[in-house]
């Protein structure tokens, strides 16, 4: 399946040749993280087993999905207040990057709240994830720039997609702020694949790899996120 590149160019990673991409090491990013999803959320890519529990039967409460808004929220304001804050050369490139969802989150929050819901204090899952991040982006750009791209990009796509199925069980089928972009992704995407591939140009063979082993757990703490909050099955009835 793979292409060969321009005559004299030096040969791809292996990765890079066995599934035919050549746009950069986000493509090796990728091509790991496409092997983590499932059958049923990958058709084509997907290497893990489903799920006890598969995307199509989660049946959250409209709190569950709230608690998930207050988490993710976290989430996106701990990453990105970090990359403004840390004065780290790796990590100029994504301030401002269009992908922002904090100020969305703080939205959608603040509009859920005005209609009579509680504000949870964020869950175990959210905390935790947080915390990594924090630790991560001071002490291992390589494996923080792992969990940026696995969350922007994630909730770029499927993210989306698990969005409107929330938004259609318990919100009447609005659109929420943080499924809206002031640009178009097909946009927002490429330009943020190609800072990614600028900061890790430079990266020896061996940053790279250690960058790649980190997107195993970006799944496990985004998975545990979200096991916390939306996947949870219908209650059964007496």
């Amino acid at each position: 399946h793979g292409k060969a590149g321009p005559p004299g160019e030096k040969p791809a990673h292996p990765h890079a040749v066995m599934f035919g991409l050549t746009g950069g090491f986000v493509d090796e990013m990728r091509t790991i993280a496409m092997k983590l999803h499932t059958k049923d959320q990958a058709p084509k890519e997907g290497e893990k087993a489903e799920s006890d529990l598969p995307l199509a039967k989660w049946r959250p409460t409209k709190e569950d999905f709230m608690m998930f808004l207050v988490d993710s929220q976290l989430m996106y304001n701990t990453i990105e207040n970090l990359v403004q804050e840390l004065d780290y050369p790796e990590y100029l490139p994504f301030r401002a990057t269009g992908l922002e969802r904090s100020a969305a989150l703080a939205k959608d929050i603040e509009a859920l709240k005005a209609e009579g819901m509680e504000v949870p204090s964020p869950g175990p899952a959210g905390r935790a994830y947080a915390d990594l991040l924090t630790e991560l982006a001071k002490t291992d750009p390589p494996a923080f720039i792992c969990h940026f791209y696995n969350i922007y990009f994630a909730h770029s796509a499927g993210g989306r997609m698990i969005g409107q199925m929330m938004s259609n069980l318990v919100l009447d089928g609005r659109t929420l702020e943080f499924y809206k972009w002031d640009r178009d992704l097909k946009d927002l995407l490429p330009e943020v694949k190609a800072k990614i591939n600028e900061v890790s140009e430079p990266w020896s063979r061996e940053k790279k790899d250690h960058c790649l082993q980190e997107t195993q757990k970006s799944f496990e703490y985004s998975g545990a996120l979200m096991a916390e909050t939306l996947a949870k099955a219908a209650p059964v009835s007496a």
